[in-house]
């Protein structure tokens, strides 16, 4: 078989999902992930002066023969961090106000499989929904097909599973449902020194309801059906609802010492994943 029809045939099983978060975690270039300090590891990072507290194995010797004293090698700690994501698979995550611009999934999909490319190309470890965070790029293709599965439910219920102490976790959804799933997640997070970002996705409709005249409104699910002949009355109420929802959102990340952001599936997803990847930069 030639390199070029094995490339071929890698190319048709790659999931179409993982092929676009790989070409929009191209479109960030970043250097290190926060982790710069003194420490084990292969990448050179700094000479400084030995100090009392030096071992001779970590003096560089033939550096040392051109100085006037003793001089250290250091090398870039490289631990590498757990970080686990979860993606709201609730039926509510399939919305969209324009077929043309994807689902409020697809997004949500897309920029947490983003995120994990660039985590796992910088040596961490990343888990989808509970399972144990893995290391190597090619954990990606499993952390794509874990996206796939859709909840029954209108929304679905923050699973972190295995929740590695003293790492990172990231809730992609909505946050239109009930909070208490988020608040427990969150609870259990901060019992376990875990910080994180919470990613807000919406569609542009659901922030500017442009619904006028008789509208009858129906969950994705169909379970939920209401039909109003003067759907322009219920646009001040609703946007105060949204607003008292996001500013129940920023408490609660407050609270726990995470970081909050809204993103519109019509803004292009580059920005997002770069606040995103910033976000949990920050707290590594």
């Amino acid at each position: 078989m030639t390199l070029l029809s094995r490339s071929e045939g890698l190319a048709q099983a790659l999931p179409p999902l993982l092929a676009a978060a790989e070409r929009l975690a191209q479109t960030v270039r970043l250097g290190g992930h926060g982790r710069r300090q003194a420490g084990a590891g292969d990448e050179f990072w700094q000479y400084r002066p030995a100090g009392s507290g030096d071992a001779a194995r970590m003096i560089d010797w033939r550096r040392s023969a051109r100085s006037d004293g003793h001089v250290v090698r250091d090398r870039e700690w490289q631990g590498a961090q757990s970080v686990t994501l979860w993606v709201d698979a609730g039926r509510s995550m399939t919305f969209t106000g324009d077929p043309a611009r994807g689902s409020k999934g697809d997004r949500a999909g897309l920029l947490a499989l983003a995120l994990a490319v660039l985590l796992l190309r910088g040596g961490e470890r990343v888990a989808l929904d509970g399972a144990a965070p893995r290391a190597g790029r090619g954990h990606a293709v499993a952390l794509a097909a874990g996206l796939a599965g859709r909840a029954a439910q209108d929304h679905a219920v923050p699973d972190f599973g295995v929740l590695p102490a003293h790492g990172q976790a990231v809730m992609l959804s909505d946050f239109l449902g009930p909070l208490d799933g988020v608040t427990a997640a969150l609870d259990r997070a901060v019992a376990q020194d875990v910080r994180g970002a919470l990613v807000q996705v919406l569609d542009p409709v659901e922030d500017a309801f442009p619904y006028d005249g008789r509208t009858l409104f129906e969950s994705v699910s169909g379970h939920l059906r209401f039909e109003t002949r003067e759907a322009g009355a219920l646009r001040d109420r609703y946007l105060d609802r949204l607003a008292e929802r996001r500013a129940e959102l920023e408490v609660m990340a407050r609270a726990a010492g995470w970081h909050l952001h809204a993103h519109h599936t019509g803004d292009a997803p580059q920005p997002a994943l770069l606040w995103l990847y910033r976000a949990i930069g920050r707290d590594m």
